[in-house]
């Protein structure tokens, strides 16, 4: 067991994963298992081919109470969530005046409020940006006291259905509040692993009970922060603060499809957020410095975030931001920023690492295919 500060925050989880030899590490102002004793490889592959839990109670939690608050935080964020219908989420994003992001987030309609979780690292900056810009008549409560777990894999609905019968008719992006063993939760069918699955956000009173209850099931076993990780940029998913920050806008991230047309090809609800004026010039003209781009290695040896990219000349042409073996591909792969000139399929350009150059080839993201259940 690692010996960690003790000003970290623990999340409802934190007993069962010393229970289980989580390896703590600080993430986030909290600690969090990076890995247990499976190790983060197989844990990884036990994902793809079955059913892996993730605890992901570090994130933000909220709800935005008011009959205008849809509207109100339309105008925050580059989305419709105006007409997101009811039982729907949808991901968002929160950009600042110069086009960059400042988070991305996703929003729930449940009728009569929105249920809105962020980042953890970002949950602070999020939630005073939040009481800044929306009017007073929008109710921000923070819903602290609650756990927030992940199912995830082609396993994860069989386990769900055991367990919570009404799950097995949802759909991806479908969002419901369900009566699970006595305790009020908040289902999603969504998640970050590219892979099917659920999020499950739990009274914290409640979480040890319910986890215990996932972790019985034979498909299931802890997956730590080191897997997500994997998991995610196999599946071509950003990271906030390493792959998006607030130098970033979506047009040079790649995440057009973020943002809704309905805020973006004319009529009354087109731009409205901020930073519209820059990222809509850049739809419209298709002009950015930079783009971010999908890559294999050619080689064996992993390229983690900083390597610097290079072309033939011997120019640097960009950087790396997420780096992984690629335990599901069995080849390294990476996403990062290169000049928009060179952000074309099958380019070969070269990573540095430790004075080497790697060759690498941009391919197209996911690496993976993604599984998500549509009906």
């Amino acid at each position: 067991m690692t010996m960690i500060n003790s000003n970290l925050l623990k999340t409802p989880c934190y007993d069962l994963h010393l229970e289980a030899g989580g390896k703590m590490v600080p993430f986030a102002g909290y600690e969090m298992p990076v890995q247990y004793a499976l190790g983060v490889k197989k844990e990884h592959l036990h994902t793809r081919a079955q059913a892996g839990l993730f605890d992901v109670s570090h994130m933000g939690q909220l709800k935005l109470i008011g009959k205008n608050a849809a509207a109100a935080l339309e105008t925050l964020v580059p989305v419709d969530i105006i007409d997101l219908p009811q039982g729907k989420q949808r991901y968002a994003l929160f950009t600042n005046e110069q086009g960059g992001l400042l988070d991305d987030l996703m929003v729930s309609n449940f009728g009569d409020h929105l249920f809105v979780v962020v980042n953890a690292a970002c949950k602070a900056q999020d939630i005073a940006h939040l009481k800044t810009n929306l009017p007073e008549d929008i109710e921000i409560e923070l819903l602290e006291d609650r756990a927030l777990l992940a199912l995830q894999g082609p396993k994860a609905a069989e386990v769900l259905k055991r367990l919570l019968p009404e799950s097995a008719d949802m759909i991806f992006m479908d969002s419901r509040v369900v009566n699970f063993e006595g305790a009020e939760c908040i289902i999603g069918r969504a998640g970050y692993t590219g892979e099917d699955g659920f999020e499950i956000s739990i009274p914290a009173e409640r979480a040890e009970h319910i986890t215990r209850l996932l972790l019985a099931e034979k498909e299931v076993e802890w997956v730590g922060l080191g897997a997500r990780d994997s998991l995610r940029l196999e599946s071509g998913l950003c990271l906030y603060g390493h792959d998006i920050d607030q130098t970033t806008t979506p047009v040079e991230a790649s995440l057009l499809w973020a943002i809704s047309k309905v805020r973006r090809t004319g009529g009354e609800r087109e731009g409205g957020f901020p930073g519209a004026e820059i990222i809509l010039e850049q739809i419209a003209t298709k002009e950015v410095t930079r783009k971010r781009i999908g890559m294999l290695g050619l080689g064996k040896a992993p390229v983690r975030e900083g390597a610097e990219l290079f072309n033939s000349d011997g120019d640097m042409i960009g950087v790396v931001t997420s780096g992984t073996a690629g335990p599901s591909k069995g080849y390294p792969i990476a996403m990062g920023y290169v000049e928009t000139k060179y952000a074309v399929l099958d380019t070969e350009i070269f990573a540095e690492v430790r004075g080497k150059k790697l060759p690498m080839l941009i391919q197209k993201m996911p690496f993976v295919t993604q599984r998500y259940h549509r009906g």
